[in-house]
């Protein structure tokens, strides 16, 4: 992007998109990388040069030499899983200090928030979501009600033995109470916090400051979401989604820049659908083809190893995230993964009730009992792995890319052909707009 340029790279799916290889491939184009939501339950795959990296909290811009990177106050931070992460990095031969920052407003994640999150997913009669059990909702649950804690009062060493005394006091009795579950030893989340507090401390800062600073200075910034629009707490299939704001609003919210700042919106799907945990999914494929999709496109959770359930593209759904999102720009994933398939089912719209739908339901049931309407595009049976020009592509693979944007309306800019960094073909109008650093391929 031209210095002083803003775009943000949201995911238009259930998550699981494909938004680290995308974030890590642009952030060579920007200044900062920064993450506005979600914790260390959202883990980001960037593969460069055969080399897996599996970032959680970390935006992926870390991976970049001359980019910062920026964790901003929408996120929840787990101060043992961060350090672990930071470790890791640093093991990998990737220098952080003085290019990775944390919110001083942060919300921290502490021992008791994965215990009740844990027991009550687990507690008979209960609707299961299906998270990730690392206490994601329970810290948000204590933002919301304003009894939490963050990463600025992490560092006050007093406040925290206080506030960790009086909040295992309170938790301790809920969790037994309700859920039999063993107390948790103040004393010894103290000693442990206050520790890694010491090590946190020399990336906090006010982020908020830093990005506004930066943008105004006419440094380029990308916000990096987490999850994907169908996840998002107010937009996604709720109650089966995140406790955050996983679209493209959140930005704002989750890093304290102002909402004209965000110039751009990039968009990422795949080229078929897949889902993890429970919750609505009409498009899902429950037979054989499911299972070579899966194992074609690896689809086993980055942070969990769960099994992804995977569907085909699903257009009411992808039209509902460009609206919602203000999607300018789509990258379509995984184009490899449809590589065996001779036809490829894709969702136009739903029935419901015997009549015509294709707006999305606000209700999951409603989500749920709604019947898809499928047309039946022409697969390529060509391998697409690793090309890196559009007009190399099958010509029924180009088909089914411009038939992709024209039911959504969002122009595409990007088509991932492989897991590796290299493995990408930019649209020559996307790539103008990032400074047409690297070679573009021009649609025909």
């Amino acid at each position: 992007m031209k210095k002083g340029n803003t775009a943000v790279v949201v995911g238009a799916q259930w998550g699981d998109e494909g938004k680290g290889k995308i974030v890590d491939v642009l952030s060579e184009s920007f200044d900062v990388v920064a993450r506005y939501a979600g914790g260390h339950n959202a883990g980001h795959t960037v593969i460069i040069g055969g080399k897996r990296f599996v970032l959680q909290l970390i935006p992926c811009g870390v991976l970049r030499p001359g980019c910062r990177s920026m964790i901003g106050n929408g996120v929840v931070l787990d101060p043992i899983a961060f350090l672990k992460e930071v470790d890791g990095l640093k093991q990998a031969g990737l220098e952080v200090a003085g290019r990775l920052f944390v919110s001083n407003r942060a919300q921290v994640i502490l021992p008791y928030h994965r215990m009740i999150e844990l027991a009550a997913e687990n507690a008979p009669g209960r609707v299961k979501i299906g998270t990730t059990s690392r206490g994601i909702g329970p810290a948000y649950e204590d933002k919301m009600k304003r009894g939490g804690l963050r990463v600025i009062d992490l560092l006050d060493s007093s406040l925290l033995r206080t506030h960790i005394e009086n909040a295992c006091r309170e938790k301790n009795t809920i969790a037994h109470a309700l859920f039999n579950t063993e107390p948790l030893d103040p004393d010894k989340i103290y000693q442990e916090y206050a520790a890694a507090a010491e090590r946190v401390a020399p990336f906090v800062t006010d982020t908020a400051a830093l990005l506004n600073e930066a943008i105004a200075a006419g440094e380029s910034v990308m916000f990096e979401g987490a999850q994907g629009t169908m996840l998002d707490i107010d937009h996604g299939t709720y109650p089966f989604v995140t406790s955050s704001s996983a679209t493209s609003g959140g930005a704002v919210t989750g890093t304290g820049v102002a909402p004209n700042a965000i110039q751009t919106v990039i968009g990422v799907t795949k080229a078929y659908c897949t889902r993890v945990g429970e919750g609505p999914f009409p498009t899902e494929i429950k037979d054989a083809v499911g299972d070579t999709l899966r194992a074609r496109g690896n689809e086993y959770g980055a942070v969990t190893g769960r099994p992804r359930r995977c569907g085909w593209v699903d257009l009411p759904l992808l039209r509902y995230a460009t609206s919602i999102n203000g999607i300018d720009w789509l990258v379509v994933t995984k184009l490899d993964v449809l590589d065996t398939l001779d036809e490829i089912p894709v969702c136009v719209g739903y029935k419901s009730g015997g009549k015509r739908n294709d707006r999305i339901p606000a209700s999951a049931a409603a989500f749920e009992a709604l019947e898809c309407v499928y047309e039946r595009v022409p697969g390529w049976a060509k391998s697409t792995l690793g090309i890196r020009d559009f007009n190399k592509l099958p010509q029924k693979a180009q088909t089914y890319l411009n038939y992709l944007e024209e039911k959504t309306g969002a122009r595409i800019g990007m088509v991932s052909t492989g897991p590796d960094r290299d493995q990408t073909i930019f649209i020559d109008e996307f790539a103008a707009a990032i400074e047409g650093q690297r070679k573009s391929a021009k649609r025909a």
